[in-house]
């Protein structure tokens, strides 16, 4: 019954899993970040895209 009360009073590896847990919702927060500006970065992208295509080149317009 010692080695029992002695293993729940030992607070060695607690640290282990606060950093897991604040690694993980760190991971979850970028992951969300980076989802939620990806379709209007590529929007942007493409918008740009579309206005270099429409500008003429003054060699190619003469």
């Amino acid at each position: 019954m010692k080695k029992f009360q002695n293993f729940l009073n030992d607070e060695d590896g607690a640290i282990t899993v606060d950093f897991v847990v604040l690694t993980a919702a760190i991971c979850l927060l970028g992951f969300t970040v980076v989802n939620a500006f990806s379709g209007s970065a590529e929007d942007l992208a493409n918008d740009t895209s579309a206005k270099m295509r429409e500008q003429c080149i003054h060699s190619a317009c003469d």
